[in-house]
């Protein structure tokens, strides 16, 4: 009885870290890697080092804090029109910066009205743009970065494609302690829009279906390039990742090119210059 009881509050305790929000952020979000990648775009284009940084869409605001880690003396603004997600990050990613959580401004709000700070780099990331499934509402979003940055501040954000991107599948990565599912329930051809749902999955038995529900339009890259343009970018460049012989796969590697392969899926990032 007594072993039984230990592993029923062994199981009780897994089960109540099973938080949405963390999980999210192990299965999907690699933060060390995009703001090195965002520095390294500023630096190629700018020739100098980026200070100042707004993470669009911003969710727990982990690449925020992870600017503010990273850059000496970084400034960074994350932005979200969700209130509870801001306050969960404030509790469990900016309050871990000690002194540097100074550095980090939280702001609850639409990204289209963000207002008095002026960034080296903006990112959003993790598709959150395709929100905006109107191209008028897009072009709104995209002036409204071009005239909140820096005179020589750059825009950066990540997309996905190719034909695998348009069907309706699951796709499932093993982590440690959890399985992660991306659904892709819904998606019309005549519009672009797409439903997506993430799932999580675990050892025991349990399951979290639909932690995360995605309602949007899936953009191309030209049509992600001819809008940044209108927008007043006087440059976009795409880095497209390169392939793994051996696997045939991605190999985390993005170089600037304006040469893609024709991958099943595919994720790219686009910079562009005010």
């Amino acid at each position: 009885m007594t072993e039984r009881k230990r592993d029923c509050r062994k199981l009780a305790a897994g089960r109540k870290r099973r938080d949405p929000f963390v999980l999210y952020q192990q299965a999907v979000q690699d933060a060390a890697f995009e703001v090195r990648l965002c520095r390294r775009i500023y630096r190629t284009l700018r020739g100098a080092e980026p200070v100042r940084f707004r993470e669009d869409f911003a969710g727990t605001a982990l690449l925020a804090c992870e600017w503010v880690r990273r850059v000496p003396d970084g400034l960074a603004q994350a932005v979200d029109i969700d209130r509870p997600t801001l306050e969960w990050g404030r509790r469990h990613n900016v309050a871990k910066l000690g002194a540097r959580a100074a550095r980090v401004t939280l702001v609850h709000g639409d990204v289209r009205t963000a207002r008095g700070f002026r960034p080296d780099v903006v990112a959003a990331m993790n598709f959150s743009y395709f929100v905006f499934k109107r191209r008028r509402e897009l072009l709104d979003y995209f002036r409204a970065v071009h005239k909140s940055l820096a005179p020589r501040g750059v825009f950066v954000i990540d997309l996905y494609g190719g034909p695998e991107a348009q069907m309706l599948q699951e796709e499932t990565t093993r982590h440690a302690h959890f399985t992660y599912v991306w659904d892709q329930k819904r998606y019309n051809p005549i519009t672009g829009e797409t439903l997506c749902h993430i799932h999580f999955r675990f050892p025991d038995g349990e399951r979290m279906r639909r932690a995360f529900t995605y309602d949007w339009r899936l953009w191309s890259l030209p049509e992600l390039r001819d809008a940044l343009a209108e927008a007043g970018f006087q440059k976009t460049v795409v880095y497209w990742e390169g392939t793994n012989r051996r696997t045939g796969a991605g190999n985390g590697v993005y170089r600037i090119s304006e040469k893609g392969d024709t991958s099943n899926c595919w994720i790219a990032y686009i910079a562009a210059a005010r």
